[in-house]
């Protein structure tokens, strides 16, 4: 029987195919620019009327002076002919016929009933297109009198579901068990419907669509989990669709897991546009010992124009206290892009009135697209001392006690060698509440010119013609003040200073002599000073006086110095059999003469500063902005050598013949000093020594060390003898150093990325253009990273840092020296207890002091479509607990649960 209906079906279809065939040549012959008269001759009459035969021969007989037939019959018509219209496509079209062809296919057979005008069509991916309509399913049926198609499911003999009907329209995309659709009209019902609106999933038993962006869902529930089975959703039993706008819902409950919650909302409104909207933000309860209880972040969100928009946000606390924020934004397409932070704090307690103090932050960049060679960019973070210590629930910035700011222009000149820096720099010390600001900083440069050049250069440079000459000038601006002094701006004015250095560098390039590289220079340098600073001794009062004499003053220094370089390489090789092949050491030595003469011995003095009659040496210029030159002639020599040691062994993953690997065993070591021949004592300056290694690419070291080569007295000042007249075999006493050690080691897939908690910046929304707030950036970078705020294909991981520094320091009594040692380690680590389950822990402590740092701990678990963290800060000056369940979809963020608690220690 099914063989019987593919030979109707064939049969028929070839008559069709047939007739279509005949119907198309004929056409394509009436409008083909091949057959220009073909036309006339096939659809017109051409039997001739009745004319009278003279007329007819005057006609036909034309004189010498008339025009060829041809061009006769383009200017008048031909009376002898009667056209009639050919009624092959003179037709009407039926009231039930479709605006646009209709275009199927099926992958097994079709069925064309001509009686009940039913076409069906057969096959896992039989489809039908009409205008923007797709139809694919397993089993299409096409009604033309009505013009309904209808789609099924079809199941193989087991019960299993071969392919299900799926409908575009648009954006509308739709999956269903079944489907009729009137072509016509565009209306149509579904059942047992899948589709989806952006992030939201739309299952509905029944779903009846009226026009291309408006359907209706009955017994319907959306979601974000895009399982078949949802975790979660909200089920209502109307529900109304307007695409890329909005889901309207009678009422309304959630269910987890399919079971249902009691929790009923008498409607709902859902909005799924994309693009920015003003609107309400929700907030959040939270909960502060100190504080009360809170309604934390209520707020506004308003679009301005295409370029603007702003955050209003507040929290208020059942003790009175309050918060605001202000949070205006722009941005303007391959231009510039910045927001402006203003938060404002009026806490209040139960045991104090409370604090008040405020922030501001602002950040703008520019794009370079928009002035090539101009740039502005600006980080702003300034506000009252107290801000960061009073900000609620957030142990981190508690502890951040250092405030930055920079503002800075830049502008390179095209095609010259100029180049123009501008900044404007702001530090801030929470705790001792003291304020750096430097206002203007202005540097001006000059790239490296070559005087001597011609301009049209044959052959090679001469030697004088690579001589260089460049400029770098640099004036800046210095307030130094602290918060409790009040008034700003007065303290800003009153310890306002300014200066300027200029450094004329002379060089000379010279071709490389053998193995060694040569290299003269020559530089000039000048500063300018407000004021000068001196010190004197009042021997009556026995106090130490000092003087300040405001004005312009100079100071200037001149060296000249002549360097070489070379590179050394040493190779130890082993035997065959061993698993090291060889070890390379590379050696950079530089030795350097330099002189420069003493053209600032004027500016310094001596003078006592004690009771004791110990006399110190001070310059007029050290309260300078760039500090004062150094006294004293230097002719001598400088020499820095560099050190590198590797290592080749083979490589046990590569067993192909002479597979080996670089291993790096010492990255630098370096050993640095000079000799001043021109000095009366002290001629051996210190030895300043730096190691940096990275043991197996595992273990991250470095130092460094400042030594000392001379003696001490019974105080601990240093005397002018050398060290090796009483130890041979020592390099000197150590006056400062520091040591480094850093290492990680985890489990797992090693191309796996530890979990990274910084929060992704200046991200854009793809549809406005606009900058990401906070909330959307943490919204965006969850959903699309949720496995770098826990990675479960880690199992384990462990990292630690370890850092001392040595200093010596006076005593304080004025009879000797002592050490000052800080040791420091910070740790954290993370392990899944179960493939969904990870905990966490992270902390620092102080050995030198014994203190223990900020301890904090996480447990965190991975719900597929949502998420569950618990943080907890269980020790330290600020401690908290906090539990927080919530989707991953930035459209749910607001729906969430969230308790945290907040202590700290006054």
């Amino acid at each position: 029987m099914n063989q019987l209906n593919k030979g109707k079906a064939k049969y028929i279809s070839v008559l069709v195919s047939a007739g279509l065939l005949l119907m198309i040549t004929l056409y394509c012959g009436a409008v083909g620019s091949g057959a220009m008269h073909f036309h006339s001759f096939l659809t017109t009459d051409t039997i001739p009327l009745k004319t009278d035969s003279a007329k007819n021969k005057n006609a036909l007989a034309p004189s010498a002076s008339q025009e060829p037939l041809a061009t006769t019959i383009k200017k008048t018509a031909d009376t002898s002919i009667v056209i009639k219209k050919d009624t092959l496509f003179d037709f009407k079209s039926s009231k039930d016929s479709l605006d646009a062809p209709v275009i199927y296919h099926a992958d097994d057979s079709m069925i064309m009933d001509i009686p009940e005008k039913k076409i069906i069509l057969y096959g896992k991916e039989t489809r039908v297109e009409y205008i923007d309509n797709k139809l694919v399913s397993p089993r299409i049926e096409f009604d033309q009198r009505t013009n309904l198609v209808s789609a099924y499911l079809v199941k193989d003999s087991n019960g299993n579901v071969i392919s299900f009907p799926k409908f575009n329209q648009g954006d509308f995309k739709t999956q269903s068990d079944s489907i009729k659709f009137n072509m016509k009209t565009g209306k149509g019902i579904t059942k047992g419907t899948y589709t989806q609106q952006d992030e939201m999933f739309v299952y509905g038993e029944r779903i009846k669509k009226t026009d291309a962006n408006t359907f209706y869902a009955y017994k319907g529930r959306f979601t974000t989990c895009n399982l078949d089975t949802p975790h979660f959703s909200f089920v209502s039993k109307k529900i109304k669709f307007i695409n890329k706008k909005m889901a309207i819902t009678g009422p309304v409950h959630p269910e987890f897991e399919g079971v249902p919650v009691p929790i009923v909302l008498p409607f709902g409104i859902y909005p799924l546009s994309q693009g920015r909207h003003s609107g309400i933000l929700a907030p959040t309860f939270n909960a502060n010992e100190q504080l009360g209880l809170a309604l934390e972040g209520l707020g506004y969100y308003k679009v301005i124009n295409d370029r603007w928009d702003v955050v209003l946000r507040g929290t208020l606390y059942s003790y009175g206290g309050w918060t605001a924020n202000v949070s205006p934004r722009y941005y303007k397409r391959y231009h510039y892009q910045g927001n402006l932070t203003v938060d404002i704090q009026h806490l209040r307690d139960l045991d104090r009135s409370g604090a008040r103090n405020f922030n501001i932050r602002w950040s703008h960049s520019s794009d370079t697209k928009a002035r090539p060679g101009v740039s502005f960019n600006a980080s702003l973070n300034a506000g009252s001392s107290g801000f960061n210590s009073a900000v609620p629930n957030s142990p981190q910035r508690n502890f951040q006690n250092i405030l930055n700011s920079s503002i800075t222009y830049s502008k390179i000149w095209k095609d010259k060698p100029f180049n123009l820096n501008i900044s404007g720099n702001h530090n801030q010390n929470t705790n001792t509440k003291q304020f750096n600001i430097n206002l203007p900083d202005i540097g001006f440069n000059v790239n490296t010119l070559y005087p001597f050049r011609r301009k049209e250069v044959i052959g090679s440079y001469r030697w004088y013609e690579n001589i260089g000459i460049a400029l770098n000038t640099n004036i800046r601006s210095l307030s130094t003040f602290y918060d409790t002094s009040g008034g700003f701006f007065k303290a800003f004015t009153k310890n306002y200073q300014w200066g300027a250095s200029h450094l004329i560098p002379l060089s000379l390039s010279l071709p490389q002599v053998g193995n060694f590289q040569f290299a003269p220079s020559v530089s000039y340098t000048e500063k300018w000073y407000q004021e000068k600073f001196i010190r004197s001794w009042d021997g009556i009062n026995k106090k130490l006086d000092t003087t300040i004499s405001k004005g312009f003053y100079t100071a200037r220094e001149m060296s000249f110095g002549m360097g070489v370089s070379t590179r050394i390489f040493g190779l130890f090789t082993f035997g065959k059999k061993s698993p090291v092949k060889a070890i390379r050491h590379e050696l950079r030595p530089q030795l350097s003469a330099s002189y420069k003469p003493d053209m600032n011995r004027k500016f310094w003095y001596s003078t006592q500063v004690d009771t004791f009659g110990n006399v110190r040496r001070y310059s007029i210029h050290e309260r300078g902005v760039f500090g004062p030159f150094s006294e004293g002639k230097f002719g001598g020599l400088n020499f820095v050598l560099d050190n590198n040691v590797q290592m080749k062994v083979r490589n046990r993953k590569d067993t192909s013949a002479g597979a080996v690997k670089k291993v790096t065993l010492i990255d630098g070591f370096s050993i640095s000093t000079s000799y001043n021949f021109l000095e009366d004592s002290f001629q051996l300056k210190p030895f300043n020594i730096n190691v940096r290694t990275n043991l197996f690419d595992k273990i991250s070291i470095s130092a460094n060390a400042l030594v000392v080569p001379y003696l001490t007295n019974a105080n601990g000042e240093f005397i002018d003898k050398l060290i090796w007249n009483k130890k041979i075999l020592a390099l000197g006493k150590m006056t400062s150093g520091s040591i480094a050690v850093q290492s990680q080691f985890r489990g797992g897939d090693k191309k796996e990325k530890l979990a990274n908690t910084n929060p992704v910046l200046n991200q854009v929304n793809p549809y406005t253009g606009m900058p990401l707030d906070e909330y959307q950036q943490e919204a965006a970078y969850i959903s699309n990273n949720p496995g770098e705020y826990a990675n479960f294909n880690i199992p384990w991981s462990i990292s630690f840092s370890y850092s001392l520094n040595y200093s010596r320091v006076p005593n304080g009594f004025g009879t000797g020296y002592t050490g000052s040692v800080s040791q420091n380690v910070t740790w954290s680590g993370t392990l899944n207890l179960t493939p969904r389950w990870q905990i966490g822990l992270n902390g620092s402590y102080n050995i030198t002091n014994k203190d223990l740092g900020m301890i904090s701990m996480y447990l965190t678990r991975e719900m597929h479509c949502w998420q569950m963290a618990i943080n907890i800060s269980p020790v330290g000056k600020y401690r908290s607990f906090n539990i927080s369940i919530s989707p991953k979809s930035g459209l749910l963020r607001d729906l969430r649960i969230n308790r945290t608690r907040y202590f700290y220690d006054l």
